[in-house]
């Protein structure tokens, strides 16, 4: 399996009046030495409309999905990493936040976190099926297509329902780090904890106690990823009791040792989480505020 690759990735903020919506458009076009395919992993992050131009990739979720052949793949918010091959590519993402997720998406968030999908067979994701048939991801294009994603979600892509408030007061306050527990949580938002564990599962999909666990894990793997000759020790929440504690949520999201990760080749993620630091300032999804653009 080829581990080289050259990624060229462009990202767009989402206009004023969609920021509330979505942590990025991003364009991105990925060239596999001798025509090959690479194999990776995303990291936990919220949901994604991802469609592809090129060689389609193989995707593979820690629930079982397997989507093959599919040039519309969407995935639900992730604990765990998801597993991809592909080759020479082109791609339009789309990076939803919790309020763009319970706006625009007619399942609850917890029905499909942890999943991935074949778009245009999902009922949920019908109505996104016209921008896999539009969207081509080539550069000349760029321009245009980025406009046709704004007008889509602004003009014709389906609304569930009010938007909900106390989605983007939640989401402001996961994104704190001093914030210690669940009650702290719920003191702060001015929610009682049974209402904020129904909005975190419905919106955000996982429970509240879980989501300020994947936060404190992903500043520190985020810090880790976007330093070359970074190391563990140097990189660890100061959230964590201690590295034994790391370790533990290292198992759990990542499904491995620190060690064992960082031998792994990221030919793909690491240069993305690179690039998108310096280009959007934020290296990963989870640690975007709510409603930036």
């Amino acid at each position: 399996m080829a581990t080289q690759c050259d990624i060229a990735v462009r990202f767009h903020a989402p206009p004023a009046d969609l920021a509330r919506f979505f942590t990025t458009f991003y364009r991105v076009e990925i060239t596999v030495a001798h025509g090959e395919r690479v194999a990776d992993a995303l990291q936990p992050e919220w949901g994604n409309l991802r469609f592809f131009t090129g060689d389609l990739p193989v995707t593979r979720s820690v629930s079982g999905d397997e989507v093959r052949g599919a040039d519309f793949v969407p995935t639900g918010p992730s604990t765990s990493l998801l597993e991809f091959t592909l080759g020479n590519t082109r791609i339009w993402g789309i990076g939803l936040l919790p309020l763009g997720w319970s706006t625009f998406i007619g399942s609850p968030a917890d029905q499909m976190a942890n999943r991935a999908f074949d778009g245009r067979a999902e009922p949920a994701f019908a109505p996104f099926v016209p921008l896999a048939d539009e969207l081509t991801g080539s550069a000349e294009c760029e321009s245009r297509e980025y406009d046709r994603l704004v007008a889509f979600f602004r003009h014709e892509a389906p609304r569930h329902g009010p938007e909900d408030p106390r989605i983007q007061a939640i989401h402001a306050m996961l994104l704190e780090e001093d914030l210690p527990d669940v009650a702290t949580l719920a003191e702060r938002t001015g929610l009682n904890q049974r209402t904020l564990e129904r909005i975190s599962h419905r919106a955000f999909g996982f429970s509240p106690k879980l989501l300020l666990r994947r936060q404190r894990f992903m500043r520190s793997l985020a810090a880790f990823m976007v330093q070359p000759d970074a190391r563990w020790s140097g990189s660890i929440d100061g959230r964590y009791c201690d590295q034994s504690h790391f370790v533990r949520d290292c198992h759990a999201f990542l499904g491995m040792a620190p060690s064992e990760y960082a031998a792994m080749d990221h030919p793909v993620m690491a240069s993305f989480l690179r690039e998108r630091l310096r280009l959007h300032g934020s290296p990963v999804q989870t640690l975007d505020s709510p409603g930036r653009g």
